[in-house]
């Protein structure tokens, strides 16, 4: 029986002293050993049986012997130091106070009936009281709500777009005024000074409507935070729920209604979609569902701003799921910059502005934390690759990159973002790539080709359901993507998808999930629906089999 020990004494030499007999001879074997014994018994036996060359016949008394004086010895120790303790503390070296509240608070520590209950997260809590009353009849009362902050931020916006409109309009009056007397009355710098003035009256105009945007949020989420605690506790007092619906009903839009009009008849225009039903597998088949969809892909983040029945039930979709084991993803692809500043990341940034997030943090948060922990990764690899220099690094360019700037993302990685507030997506994998993807040449070791499977392998293991892939890897088309183009880069995604899917049985057991291919926009019905029928053949989507018999 192993003993711990707990004292701090100093060590002593005793010596283990083991007779036998080797036939005619009668052999004694000492060994000086070190208290407290500091290896495995077992260890120590072998060490002398090899050493000594004892014969094996000697091998089982040996043990005995020795496990027998460790016991001895250690015992005899502690009684000793057990002595010397009840000693000190009678002859009054020791405050007998002080030693009973050591030994309390180390009981107390140590035993699991005296531990200190966890404190409750508050974002546990509000997670927890959501999930409860979107799946009950306040959920109408929820969605109103929320419809409601976000006419009151989307009207704001409408009045930042506008006063900004104004100004740049402004600003190219008194510009052309100042290019027509150029060279008259006015020279180049005067030129320059007055677009100087421009630029600074749009960073003044930009940041008093971004900080007025993010406090009207914070306000927001503070108050809807605070209302669905108080919903909850209502409901439980009460159980009615049909009274406090009453309260909160949704308020339509204070938009122009030309405006709204027009939003209306183009937000509800309907996208080309098909949808395929395949079976994967090996020997257990698992049944997925796929879809090919043109549209933007922006379009599955947005909310209509006409609150039409259509809306509400996908934003009551996507609420029922949040907190769930079928979460929707979405690929966006993105240059190798963590940031909201340029191209598709400042539009979907725009959107993601556009309705707060009740529940995760803002854009730009999620995006600071991202930063911070790519500059750690990279500061972690580059001290390994000083450790070992001769190892060879591959695609050297891209190791010079990284070295110019740290911050940035190589082609292929991806960082998430999670969001409570867009149409029909919870998770946005913002995958890098570089101009490489609008080669015709590109192969399945490619590091977009690559990014989705590590995509999908994230899916397995975070109850992503549902995600949604950029086909041809692209999001607008130009003038090089011709239509052989489109159909060898929808080839090759289709066959890597499928490939990977049948690798996701490994993953996750074989779980049923819906991949939705994205196409831009702009792509032709002709190329659409070649490419839906491309998709059946590469997945051999199963088909009814008819069998008749003739008598």
């Amino acid at each position: 029986m192993k003993k711990v020990r707990g004292r701090s004494s100093c060590a002593v030499e005793k010596e283990f002293v083991f007779e036998f007999n080797a036939g005619r001879h009668s052999c004694v074997l000492k060994v000086p050993l070190q208290f407290p014994i500091q290896q495995n018994i077992s260890d120590l036996h072998g060490r002398l049986m090899l050493l000594h060359k004892i014969p094996c016949f000697i091998e089982n008394e040996l043990k005995t012997s020795l496990t027998n004086f460790v016991e001895k010895e250690t015992t005899l120790d502690y009684d000793r130091e057990a002595e010397s303790a009840l000693l000190r503390l009678t002859s009054g070296d020791v405050d007998v106070n002080q030693l009973t509240n050591a030994w309390s608070r180390s009981y107390e520590e140590t035993t699991l009936e005296h531990a200190r209950p966890e404190e409750p997260s508050w974002d546990e809590d509000f997670a927890d009281v959501y999930h409860e009353l979107i799946h009950s009849p306040a959920s109408d009362t929820l969605l109103n709500l929320e419809h409601n902050y976000f006419v009151s931020i989307s009207e704001l916006i409408s009045e930042r777009d506008m006063e900004m409109k104004k100004l740049l309009e402004r600003q190219a009056a008194e510009m052309d005024k100042v290019m027509h007397e150029l060279g008259n009355t006015l020279s180049d710098h005067d030129v320059n000074a007055v677009a100087s003035q421009h630029f600074d009256a749009q960073q003044v105009l930009e940041n008093k409507w971004a900080s007025e945007l993010k406090q009207v949020s914070g306000i927001q989420k503070h108050e809807y935070q605070g209302w669905v605690i108080k919903l909850h506790q209502d409901l439980q007092k009460s159980h009615n729920s049909s009274q406090i619906n009453e309260e909160i009903k949704m308020q339509p839009s204070q938009l122009s209604e030309a405006s709204d009009s027009g939003a209306r008849m183009f937000e509800e225009q309907p996208q080309l979609e098909e949808s395929f039903t395949i079976h994967l597998g090996a020997q257990l088949k698992t049944m997925h569902n796929l879809r090919l969809v043109r549209a933007d892909v922006l379009d599955f983040c947005k909310h209509r701003r006409h609150g039409s029945s259509g809306s509400k039930l996908r934003r009551l979709q996507t609420a029922l799921s949040l907190y769930s084991s079928s979460l929707c993803g979405l690929v966006l692809l993105v240059d190798n910059r963590v940031n909201s500043y340029s191209g598709i990341k400042r539009d979907f940034a725009t959107v993601a502005k556009e309705c707060t997030d009740f529940h995760f943090p803002c854009l730009e948060a999620q995006l600071e934390e991202v930063q911070q922990v790519v500059l750690y990764a990279r500061a972690q690899r580059s001290s390994k690759h000083k450790e070992q220099p001769d190892i060879q690094r591959n695609g050297d360019d891209k190791s010079k990159n990284v070295e110019r700037n740290p911050s940035n993302i190589l082609p292929g990685e991806f960082y998430i973002s999670r969001h409570s507030n867009l149409s029909e997506v919870h998770v946005v994998f913002h995958l890098c790539v570089d101009d490489n993807v609008r080669s015709g040449n590109i192969t399945a070791r490619d590091p977009a080709i690559m990014g989705l499977r590590n995509i999908l392998k994230v899916c397995c293991t975070h109850d992503i359901t549902t995600v949604t892939i950029p086909l041809l890897l692209v999001h607008n088309m130009s003038e090089e993507m011709t239509i052989p183009w489109c159909l060898k880069r929808a080839e090759l995604v289709f066959k890597c998808v499928k490939g990977f899917m049948m690798e996701m049985a490994s993953w996750d057991g074989g779980i049923s999930r819906t991949v939705q291919f994205l196409v831009p926009k702009s792509i032709s019905e002709e190329m659409f629906y070649q490419l839906s029928n491309m998709l059946p053949q590469i997945f051999r989507v199963s088909s009814t089999l008819t069998l008749t018999s003739k008598h």
